[in-house]
């Protein structure tokens, strides 16, 4: 339950935000969405995060950057792409990103097969053959999965450097930073009291909550089991598209999303399997999107 619980938290926070985005655009809209999300966590670890920048070394300092722009750069670019295409389709492709990391990490030929079953899935999705597809909301959802992919290390690179979520908290505040020149002069140029709170209630619903359940679910559950649950993400973002912002996917669409789904969740299991062993379990100790990437993570903060 809390996993599913997370996931539509997650999943309604992005539809929510799509209401921003005549008022401030998307970039302004993700800037919003991040900087808050800094704030919040900032004020969650203030002062543990102040023990341990004392003794943070410039490397330390260094990942967090980094893990900040990744996630900036996913964000801008997820909420560039649901601008354009469904909120289903631009996470379903965005999912891809993860999903090609696990594959790799597999070291295993036999596994590749759920890479063709994406490429396939995202051909169903995409439909490139028909060329109604916006070729531009598509292209944001590749960048998004980019950088979901690079995120997937650095996050573990932050993770070896920072207990708990201090680590997650820094890069916020570097990932409000590198998005400020993208989305600030819309929000300067048009402020808005509603959009300011909107944005905030939003950055409670990604990533603090998410995150919290998040926990919750990785103290009950084996990582073989939250991996598979945690692969249904993308038809979840389709359910709530359709129900929130009326993106009703045809059957195409909807096999495409489907295929997506079952290539992350047995890149999860094949991953599980191989780490741990048939039949091992374990906690995963940190929360994430461990179905696509079958590695520990934090959880992202984005779509």
């Amino acid at each position: 339950m809390y996993m599913i619980a997370g996931m539509l938290t997650l999943q309604v926070g992005s539809a929510l935000a799509v209401h921003l985005f005549p008022a401030v655009g998307p970039a302004g809209t993700a800037w919003l969405r991040i900087s808050f999300a800094a704030i919040l966590l900032v004020a969650v670890t203030f002062r543990k995060l102040g023990r341990e920048l004392r003794t943070a070394t410039r490397r330390d300092l260094a990942a967090a950057a980094l893990l900040g722009a990744v996630s900036a750069g996913m964000t801008l670019c997820y909420s560039q792409a649901v601008a354009r295409i469904p909120m289903g389709t631009a996470t379903a492709i965005e999912f891809t990103g993860p999903l090609l990391v696990a594959v790799l990490a597999a070291h295993r030929r036999r596994e590749l097969v759920w890479l063709g079953a994406a490429v396939a899935g995202l051909l169903m999705l995409t439909q490139p053959w028909s060329g109604a597809s916006d070729l531009g909301g598509l292209l944001w959802a590749a960048g998004a999965a980019g950088c979901w992919a690079v995120y997937i290390l650095a996050t573990q690179a932050v993770g070896e450097r920072f207990s708990g979520v201090n680590g997650l908290a820094l890069a916020m505040v570097s990932g409000a930073i590198v998005a400020a020149p993208f989305g600030a002069p819309a929000v300067v140029a048009n402020p808005q009291l509603w959009v300011i709170a909107s944005a905030a209630g939003i950055a409670v619903l990604m990533p603090l909550l998410p995150y919290a359940m998040d926990l919750e679910a990785l103290r009950r559950l084996t990582r073989t089991v939250y991996g598979t649950f945690a692969g249904l993400e993308p038809a979840v973002a389709a359910i709530v598209g359709a129900v929130v912002l009326a993106q009703l996917p045809g059957l195409g669409q909807t096999l495409g999303i489907l295929l997506i789904v079952a290539a992350g969740v047995g890149a999860a299991r094949a991953g599980s399997r191989q780490e741990l062993g048939v039949g091992e379990t374990r906690v995963v100790a940190s929360g994430g999107p461990a179905a696509a990437t079958s590695v520990a993570e934090p959880d992202r903060v984005n779509a």
